[in-house]
């Protein structure tokens, strides 16, 4: 029998994405991951995974539990990446991968690897899925299947490891791209971050006309406001470290859409009805393009 891609994977944090991965390959993964560990900091979360079944072993010293891995994936919301680096670095053996599930690639590089000893390979992922809801009940193991999932790892990292990481994601019926860190960042805020950025406003806005009720706004809600209602319901704690983790990149996206925007009423102000018209046969072509992916 050929030696499985980890003997043992602790996965640290079990909301959405940290619990649909326990079931991803808790379904698929076989004999190919030895022993799949699980750790969560509220005891009520460790708690619900074991009633759920999900992994091997709840782990309740996570010291302990990562200094007997070769695997460790942080889920947990990117603010959080170098208090548990600087916790659990110095229990960290040689040879371990530590990867995550984050959604900004530059501060994971920069918070996480700083506490890793020597021969501790950073793999950083960020498999792009998700809905709107959070915690241990929220996670699915087909969450994955047919996404994509970008790895970022640092120009000097061992190409085994990449491997390994890579692997582990195509088990889970992912889709994997490597792309440097940066321009992950930069992609992110255009694809993910400022929609999110947008749905928050619009739902904010909304809530404050004072001639429009909050019950108009639900009861009347068309299409397109339940989306953004939808993807405004998303966890506030994870957004707020995306948005100040990606400052910089979420800035310079916003900065060109905030221009665009501008254009946008130029035109309706002055009845430029052919302006418009492109703009949304240019924006409908690429969401026929997302379907033909399937990534709708």
């Amino acid at each position: 029998m050929s030696e499985p891609l980890f003997k043992s994977l602790v996965i640290v944090g079990l909301g959405l994405i940290g619990s649909s991965v326990a079931r991803a390959l808790k379904d698929r993964a076989g004999d190919k991951i030895g022993k799949i560990g699980l750790y969560d900091a509220q005891p009520e979360v460790r708690q619900r995974c074991q009633s759920l079944g999900l992994g091997d072993e709840i782990c309740e010293d996570l010291s302990q539990a990562v200094s007997q891995a070769d695997g460790v994936m942080f889920c947990v919301p990117v603010g959080a990446n170098a208090s548990l680096a600087q916790s659990i670095g110095p229990h960290l053996k040689a040879g371990t991968i530590v990867t995550d599930v984050g959604s900004v690639k530059q501060s994971f590089i920069r918070d996480v690897g700083s506490w890793l000893p020597e021969g501790v390979h950073l793999v950083p992922g960020h498999p792009v899925a998700g809905t709107e809801h959070s915690g241990p009940d929220a996670g699915f193991g087909a969450l994955f299947q047919d996404r994509w999932c970008i790895l970022t790892p640092p120009s000097n990292t061992d190409s085994q490891a990449i491997a390994r990481v890579s692997a582990l994601w195509e088990i889970m019926g992912a889709n994997v791209e490597i792309m440097e860190a940066q321009h992950h960042d930069l992609v992110l805020a255009v694809t993910s971050h400022l929609p999110h950025l947008i749905a928050y406003t619009i739902v904010g806005t909304a809530s404050d006309l004072e001639t429009v009720t909050e019950k108009e706004c639900v009861k009347f809600a068309a299409g397109g406001f339940r989306d953004f209602t939808r993807i405004a319901a998303s966890d506030p704690v994870m957004w707020r470290d995306i948005f100040l983790n990606n400052r910089e990149a979420a800035l310079e996206i916003l900065g060109r859409f905030t221009e665009d925007l501008f254009a946008l009423q130029r035109a309706i102000r002055w009845g430029e009805g052919e302006t418009l018209e492109a703009l949304f046969q240019r924006t409908r072509k690429i969401r026929r393009d997302v379907i033909d992916a399937k990534q709708a």
